[in-house]
């Protein structure tokens, strides 16, 4: 399974593609940051956005990408910049009909580190031990980029079964259930 793994920001978009399956050994196979200039104004900077992470996918072909979750930050500037990148790559993926997942910033951090609450550093240094690296991809956008993909290739056939599972449960119908005594 090939992930593109996407840390979205409005100046610097990590982008980082692993490729492997659960249980077995993880490769890099590219990692990077879609970078835009802040005195830009914000349609073009997302342009810019659209056109690196259209260049990653056509490059790197992946199956599958994971883009992290944005959640509520104190600085709503802030916020809005992240949930537009985080939107221009879910344009692009969804324009190939690649699936798109979302996965939270604690639930990264828990699948590549063990604990949900891990720093920048912490994930860096165990993103670099399981891609066997010679050192942390800098800056940390381009870590956490590749540590979305390894969440998503690890956590992926669970999420897949319980979604089959869902869908079976949603087209079986409930049975029907009667009191005694009444008719």
């Amino acid at each position: 399974m090939k992930v593109l793994g996407v840390d979205p920001g409005l100046t610097r978009c990590g982008v980082g593609v692993v490729d492997g399956v659960a249980g077995r050994p993880l490769t890099m196979v590219g990692v990077g940051v879609v970078r835009t200039p802040a005195d830009a104004d914000t349609a073009h900077r997302l342009v810019l956005i659209e056109r690196g992470i259209d260049e990653w996918l056509d490059t790197h072909r992946p199956e599958y990408v994971a883009v992290e979750r944005v959640f509520s930050q104190h600085n709503v500037r802030t916020v809005m910049g992240t949930a537009q990148a985080s939107a221009v790559a879910m344009l692009c993926a969804a324009r190939r009909g690649l699936p798109v997942a979302l996965h939270t910033p604690s639930e990264v951090k828990a699948a590549v580190t063990g604990s949900g609450r891990a720093d920048k550093a912490q994930v860096g240094t165990m993103v670099t031990r399981l891609l066997r690296l010679a050192e942390p991809p800098k800056p940390a956008d381009a870590a956490d980029a590749l540590a979305l993909a390894i969440c998503h290739i690890w956590r992926a056939p669970a999420v897949n079964r319980l979604q089959l599972a869902q869908a079976a449960a949603r087209r079986t119908p409930a049975p029907v259930r009667t009191l005694k005594g009444t008719r």
